[in-house]
């Protein structure tokens, strides 16, 4: 039913607002396979090697584009258009697809192709469309002549194949409907402005500027200033609506109006539904991850809101919208239920952004319905199930309970990592990549699930997520759990109704327990693998760790009637007391591995720091400029904080032109992966006071551009044209790319990360990324050569972590092989 209403929306779209003409490919040539992206930084891609070389042919029939590890060529195959005008073949399966135009003239138009992983045209990379909604429309330029188009295929390509067109469009700015974000309009609550988010297309060579966007309904009216949208790009942006004239439950049409310099550009209509608070519903929210509009869905507590009531936070399957995991579950009497939306149906499989839109959504409920603080419960299924697991574990003493179902442990294990590094790989830098992503593997935090009472719930016959994965859980936990129950569905596949997760011997396991209070807990076991992603455990913390991203772990006892608190630590440098330790003012005794580290530590309002140097001593907190839990790397840290792109202009055309295009690469990647916006800025319009506190991605070198030095004087890495200075080393040529992530000097909280090369070479090897995939691993820095596309983790040249300080240590530091 989403897939058919998602078609009809964008055939609408098309034919409306677009189709003044259009050409679709019917025909081309497909090659394969010949090329493998994993989750992890590396990746071998033989046609994008050719490519970065110039060695990349036209194809024909039978051409060779290589050949395999076995010296057998693998050529190119004429594909034919089924009547649906879908290209596929088995050939495509981790392949490529050829697609050409003759283009009369040179002129503007939208490529929409749709089911693909990412491609090239005329030599220019653009995102996929992973999810294959057909939502995701490329501005492009066509050159007079042969225009050529390089698709890059994932399995999918063998099934469902890919459709391709150009359409050229009456007008050259329009809004976009059938990706807009919409709430529901509440009608107990129409006093109160509402969000939306909506998608504007900017087929000019013109930056758009001075925008708004009124929405009328009803004759409300509310105008929203509109962002910058850059040139050649699509933007989804924030409006805001009015709903003050909504008295009845129904359809309500919404006149949105996009106004430049207060003269009309483009009018579309948005169709939104008004509920009752009563029936399941969805709320929109200005996200504090890149400032975009998100929504979350809710099941609401049957009878209303109540004091004391319970919050269930319920985390959905792969291509499930929020509002559909919520309408699963029948109103309960004693609680809320809310669904976030991981930023998409599939975003980032509750890790990473997903994982943030989560906490987002449950900060947001908590304020909104103000639950029994104890009475906090999470559960999800299938890639829910995951995210249950995955965040159960990151984040203990926040759940009374946790129930996975039909859920998978780990990425990895479930095959989601692509198996391109395996777990047990002997070469030092691939060690490094697994090492970053360590938050991602629940089974090495399996401790911290003793902090929650834990139900799983599994189809015995389910063929999609097997059950031998609640039965791996449910070994590991016997080992030290003391509180779990686990129940298979008899001949119960992935998903056998909505009782698959709205189960009510779930629910009544949730119904017995609650989290504890701090004074009662005593005993703490405690594990993270990054303090900026997990912290805390009820009184105590870990500030800093010694080696970044290997597990850290406390084993913490107190005892009232001594008064004193005994600390065991592995990889800790910092660690933290939190106030509810013991009372504001009480004097205890204090043991860190052994070494008694003061006789009459007193707690006050503000936690109290330890830090191990050659032995335990009390400390200030950390320096903003160091490692802590607010800022503690790796590379995809800076995607956070309302990044900002920054590309650089200083150099070459041909830089300056990858620079620009590598960031609208990443800014539509970011927007189709994680239904997200983000401002680009040339470096000559950077200026960080006026973007403070948010974090940057700067895209070039300190030769091609020049926001380098407000951002990265003292960084201890240096990259410019010809070559790379890591501490004292240097690496030269111009074929080097370059992945690094370092503190903004100038905010405690943001980080700036790099994406550069040291000449086009090594710029065009930084095109292909993974790090919008849930999991994957981008350690503080990544030097590599162009030879990465066919050798892979041989052509790292260095990888790693910087120290506490934020400065090369070569005890982790790591190269190919």
């Amino acid at each position: 039913m989403r897939s058919t209403l998602i078609l009809l929306l964008v055939l609408l779209f098309c034919q409306s607002i677009l189709a003044q003409s259009t050409y679709t490919f019917t025909e081309g040539f497909g090659v394969g396979p010949c090329h493998q992206y994993g989750r992890e930084a590396l990746y071998t891609d033989l046609l994008i090697h050719q490519l970065i070389q110039g060695k990349l042919s036209t194809p024909s029939e039978g051409s060779t584009l290589t050949h395999d590890k076995q010296g057998k060529p693998i050529t190119w195959k004429r594909i034919q258009a089924d009547t649906a005008n879908r290209l596929r073949d088995a050939v495509l399966t981790n392949g490529y697809l050829y697609l050409s135009h003759q283009s009369k003239e040179e002129k503007l138009a939208l490529l929409q192709v749709a089911g693909h992983g990412g491609l090239f045209f005329n030599g220019v990379p653009f995102s996929g469309d992973m999810y294959r909604y057909g939502w995701l429309f490329h501005p492009v330029k066509l050159k007079k002549g042969l225009n050529e188009l390089y698709v890059r295929m994932g399995f999918g390509g063998r099934f469902q194949g890919i459709s391709a067109k150009l359409i050229f469009p009456e007008k050259s700015v329009a809004i976009s409907v059938p990706d807009a974000t919409l709430p529901h309009i509440l009608v107990e609550h129409t006093s109160e402005p509402l969000w939306g988010g909506i998608v504007l297309i900017n087929l000019s060579e013109k930056p758009l500027k001075n925008l708004k966007l009124r929405a009328n309904i009803g004759g409300n009216i509310l105008v929203t200033e509109v962002p910058l949208v850059s040139p050649m790009t699509t933007r989804k942006v924030p409006f805001q609506m009015n709903p003050a004239s909504v008295t009845q439950k129904g359809e309500v049409s919404c006149t949105l109006t996009l106004l430049q310099n207060e003269q009309v550009v483009d009018e579309k209509i948005v169709k939104l539904t008004a509920l009752s608070t009563s029936e399941h519903h969805s709320n929109t929210f200005i996200s504090a991850i890149d400032g975009s509009v998100q929504y979350y869905a809710v099941a609401p507590q049957s009878g209303g809101v109540k004091t004391g009531a319970a919050l269930f936070l319920s985390v959905h399957g792969a291509e499930v919208e929020a509002i559909g995991q919520a309408r699963a579950y029948k109103p309960k009497d004693w609680g809320t239920l809310v669904a976030p939306t991981n930023r998409r149906p599939r975003g980032f499989n509750w890790e990473d952004w997903g994982r943030l839109d989560a906490l987002e959504v449950l900060d947001i409920a908590q304020k909104r319905f103000q639950p029994d603080p104890q009475k906090i419960y999470l559960t999800g299924h299938s890639m829910g199930g995951h995210g249950s697991w995955y965040l159960g574990a990151t984040y203990p003493g926040k759940w009374a309970g946790v129930a996975p179902c039909a859920g998978y442990p780990t990425l990895i294990g479930y095959g989601s990592a692509d198996g391109k590094i395996p777990e047990g790989s002997q070469n030092p830098a691939e060690q490094m990549l697994l090492r970053a992503s360590s938050p991602s593997n629940v089974l090495a935090l399996a401790a911290n699930y003793k902090a929650s009472g834990i139900y799983i719930l599994h189809g015995d016959a389910d063929r999609t997520v097997s059950v031998e994965y609640a039965r791996e859980m449910r070994k590991v936990l016997s080992s030290f759990h003391p509180d779990f129950s686990y129940y298979e569905y008899p001949n119960g596949a992935h998903w056998y109704g909505d009782h698959s997760v709205d189960w009510p011997a779930l629910f009544d396991f949730f119904k017995w327990h609650t989290i504890p209070k701090a004074e009662d807990v005593d005993t703490l076991n405690f594990t993270t693998a990054n303090p900026a992603i997990s912290a805390t455990y009820q009184w105590i913390g870990i500030e800093q760790q010694e080696t970044p991203l290997q597990y850290s772990k406390l084993q913490v006892r107190r005892n009232k009637t001594s008064k004193s608190i005994t600390i065991a630590t592995k990889n800790v440098r910092v660690l933290q007391l939190l106030p509810d330790a013991f009372s504001a003012g009480e004097s205890f005794k204090l043991s860190i591995d052994g070494q008694e580290v003061c006789t009459t530590c007193k707690t006050g309002t503000a936690p109290l720091f330890f830090v191990k140097n050659t032995s335990w001593q009390a400390a200030e907190a950390p320096a903003p400029q160091q490692r802590n839990a607010q800022r503690n790397g790796t590379f995809k840290e800076a995607f956070k904080h309302k990044m900002v792109f920054v590309y650089g202009t200083t150099g070459t055309k041909e830089e300056n032109e990858w620079a620009y295009q590598k960031a609208v690469l990443d800014a539509e990647t970011w927007y189709y992966r994680g239904n997200g916006a983000v401002d680009l800025i040339a470096d000559k319009d950077f200026n960080p006071s006026t973007y403070a506190n948010r974090g940057i991605i700067l895209f070039g070198n300190a030769t091609t551009n020049n926001a380098w030095p407000k951002l990265l004087a003292n960084c201890p890495i240096q990259i410019e044209r010809g070559k790379v200075k890591l501490g004292a080393e240097e690496y030269s040529g111009a074929d080097l790319g370059v992945y690094f992530t370092y503190p903004r000097p100038d905010s405690p909280l943001a980080s700036v990360a790099v994406v550069a090369g040291t000449g086009l070479m090594g710029m065009k090897a930084a095109w292909a990324n993974q790090y919008f995939a849930a999991g994957s691993g981008f350690p503080d820095y990544l030097i590599f050569s162009a030879e990465m596309p066919k050798e892979g983790a041989k052509a790292i040249r260095a990888t790693g972590f910087f120290d506490h300080n934020w400065q090369y240590t070569k005890m982790d530091a790591a190269k190919g092989e």
